[in-house]
């Protein structure tokens, strides 16, 4: 989640190097052991930086390893940046997300960056091999990580098909690859590493039939190897491999369940209402 953070340190390393060693020496911290059963989001409301406007209001939901979440609502309904919030890039006006019972800020950008993998709904590349930023910059990767992320992604049969596999030099921001073939590599790099917690933002807007299948088998491949998936999605085959659906309208929370269940309610008939879930003043009474 945080590799564009690695690869801007990387290339101003010797800079930050110099300022560093001004520094006084960093007070010892414990580090938490990888997250790997529970996702709480506690009633947390988000404004994008330096904004004032709340875009996601009191949203609240638990998941356990395991589950496949799916977001759905209309356009501008806070999808986006309820996911922001969760991957850790947006920090909530309120309220709070744990993973395993510890709050974000409790890992280092470093290490929250291997338990949660993200990709953004705008997918951003870099001047770089195809490894490289699949191991998001990271100095000296196993190439075996590499390759499972690649795998799992449904995108090395693509790679090595390349003139040059996965030393392909793709240019500033991808531009070497179709949009499809940037997206899956992308999801490659929110897969690098297993981590516990991927979080897709529309992962397949630009994907054809192979490209949708690779992504069903990727998150169902997460879920089955105990980790979980939350994924925002416009178009249904998102949903194939998905067990829970959370509704946003207008910022809040209108539904979340068994994706079943949602599902039917969200396609009755307009006049029949939608189990809505309650507030916490509600749920108190």
């Amino acid at each position: 989640v945080h590799w564009k953070s690695f690869v801007s340190a990387r290339q101003a390393g010797a800079r930050l190097t110099h300022l560093l060693g001004l520094l006084p020496e960093a007070a010892t911290t414990v580090s938490l052991p990888p997250p790997s059963f529970r996702l709480s989001v506690e009633r947390i409301s988000v404004a994008p930086p330096g904004e004032r406007r709340l875009v996601v209001q009191d949203a609240g939901f638990v998941l356990e390893k395991g589950a496949g979440l799916g977001i759905i609502g209309p356009s501008a309904s806070g999808k986006s940046s309820l996911v922001r919030a969760i991957a850790g890039v947006w920090l909530p006006v309120r309220g709070t997300v744990r993973l395993d019972g510890a709050t974000l800020d409790q890992w280092s950008s470093e290490d929250l960056g291997k338990h949660v993998g993200y990709l953004p709904q705008d997918v951003e590349l870099f001047d770089g091999t195809i490894a490289e930023n699949i191991a998001r910059f990271e100095p000296r990767p196993p190439s075996d990580k590499i390759l499972t992320a690649a795998r799992a992604a449904g995108v090395h049969d693509l790679v090595v098909h390349l003139p040059e596999g996965y030393e392909t030099r793709i240019g500033e921001a991808g531009s070497a690859l179709s949009a499809g073939q940037r997206q899956r590599v992308a999801l490659a790099r929110a897969l690098y590493g297993d981590p516990f917690l991927v979080i897709l933002d529309e992962p397949n807007s630009n994907l054809d039939a192979d490209g949708e299948a690779a992504l069903t088998a990727a998150i169902q491949g997460v879920r089955d190897r105990g980790g979980m998936a939350i994924v925002v999605a416009h178009r249904p085959s998102a949903l194939q491999s998905l067990d829970q659906i959370l509704v946003m309208t207008n910022g809040s929370i209108q539904a979340f369940g068994p994706k079943n269940e949602i599902m039917t309610n969200v396609t009755r008939p307009i006049s029949v209402p939608l189990k809505v879930v309650p507030s916490p003043e509600e749920a108190a009474l």
